[in-house]
């Protein structure tokens, strides 16, 4: 005789505490079997077999198991095709019903209709929650239905709907019917293809003393003064409910978590944005793209000191301050006039909290494609932003040692004439459409 189960499926959520799918999982019925997918089309495109990505991940599924294990369950771990991972489970279990919480990439909205699918041949329910985000989907749109596509008026609406539905966090779990198993070992990652890596992810900071400052010191690179929050965040390790309740009254902190979501609702309304961009006109842009002037700025060899430390900093660290990304992505972009979507690959291989929407959103805001009530023409000036946010070069000299000696490079370019040469390739691009 089977056993009749109700699945829980892990994915962006690594965690326990209030997770709106596992909370609705647990009030059913039927015992919950906790379900992670290692999911070998997400994982076989790493390029990197010692992705620090994958290590984290691995660690935060460990943790998980074993808090599970505290309840006298397990976490059930499949190297699978998630249709694979599922016809599996159904010949093993009676599958009642499958549980999960929300994703909006493209990919994943494609996986979950194929699943959905599958489990309804088999007569299973498939539910999905709202987990990841505040609001979702088309809970924030104009009056006339359509989504927002800038992000002041999204922002403003965004607010009054948070005092409009105050925050509710999930109560306790009915942790008596989680699947009763002893525990289970993970698949290693060696077996997954991957080897473990060292680098540490720094721990969150949300004191009263880094809100408070966050506005004055967030632009300088030299200074920790960041919340450390973005890969949390990307995996799903802390609640953004929680989050957003301890933040909320802190204005210019908040708005970066509601750009976030301004970036997932702009990929969820417009998924042609991963290959195309959001004003179409700007496709028809004639980029350079040369490839050694994109490996050396891979690299930090460009001569910009700024530009060049922040590449540095990403590659040994897979973090980059905010400031520092605009200014690498406005320099690849707009004085190399290389493809921002040459850059977004690159960010997306090197990233610790990579995610598709805020990746693509910020790249094509800097390239001036997006969805961007400021015009084409805002290029950022590596030496300036030097000057204005890393006065004393303390960041720059702690990545770049060689700095003011013979061995750093001469600048790659001029500024100024770059300039003029993206301003007349953008004008061109627009003009061959009047």
């Amino acid at each position: 005789m089977k056993k009749t189960v109700a699945v829980f499926w892990f994915r962006r959520d690594l965690r326990i505490e209030d997770n709106v799918g596992f909370y609705e999982a647990l009030r059913s019925n039927d015992q919950v079997l906790p379900l992670f997918i290692f999911d070998p089309d997400i994982l076989d495109p790493l390029e990197d077999r010692n992705d620090p990505r994958v290590t984290y991940m691995h660690q935060r599924l460990e943790l998980l198991n074993e808090e599970l294990m505290l309840m006298g369950s397990c976490l059930w771990v499949i190297h699978d095709q998630p249709i694979n991972a599922f016809k599996q489970l159904i010949e093993e279990f009676s599958v009642q019903v499958v549980y999960t919480n929300n994703d909006y990439e493209p990919y994943a909205i494609k996986r979950d209709a194929a699943v959905r699918d599958l489990l309804k041949e088999h007569g299973v329910a498939f539910h999905g929650y709202k987990d990841q985000v505040i609001f979702e989907k088309d809970e924030i749109l104009k009056s006339d239905g359509r989504p927002y596509t800038v992000f002041t008026s999204y922002s403003r609406r965004w607010k009054c709907m948070l005092s409009e539905k105050p925050i509710q966090l999930c109560e306790a779990l009915a942790k008596d019917h989680l699947l009763q198993c002893e525990g289970l070992k993970i698949s290693s990652l060696e077996s997954l293809g991957f080897t473990s890596t060292e680098r540490i992810v720094k721990p969150i900071d949300l004191s009263l003393e880094m809100l408070s400052q966050y506005e004055l010191l967030r632009n300088i690179p030299a200074v920790d003064a960041t919340s450390h929050l973005s890969v949390a965040l990307r995996f799903g390790t802390i609640s953004i409910r929680r989050v957003v309740l301890g933040v909320k009254q802190y204005e210019h902190f908040l708005n970066e978590l509601i750009w976030r979501e301004f970036f997932m609702q702009v990929l969820y309304h417009y998924p042609n944005v991963v290959w195309e961009s959001f004003k179409p006109d700007y496709d028809r842009i004639e980029w350079v793209n040369d490839e050694e002037c994109f490996l050396q700025w891979c690299e930090g060899r460009t001569g910009f000191p700024m530009v060049d430390a922040g590449m540095r900093e990403l590659n040994e660290t897979g973090m980059m301050n905010n400031r520092v990304r605009m200014v690498t992505a406005s320099f690849l972009t707009k004085h190399l006039l290389i493809d921002w979507r040459w850059g977004e690959a690159y960010f997306a291989r090197k990233l610790m909290d990579y995610e598709l929407s805020s990746n693509n959103g910020n790249w094509q805001w800097v390239a001036g494609t997006g969805c961007d009530a400021a015009p084409y023409f805002r290029i950022f000036n590596p030496e300036q932003q030097l000057r204005r946010f890393d006065p004393e070069e303390k960041y720059i000299r702690r990545w770049i040692p060689e700095y003011g000696t013979s061995a750093y490079p001469h600048p790659m370019v001029d500024l100024g004439e770059s300039r003029l040469r993206t301003l007349s390739a953008y004008k061109q691009a627009l003009n061959r459409m009047e």
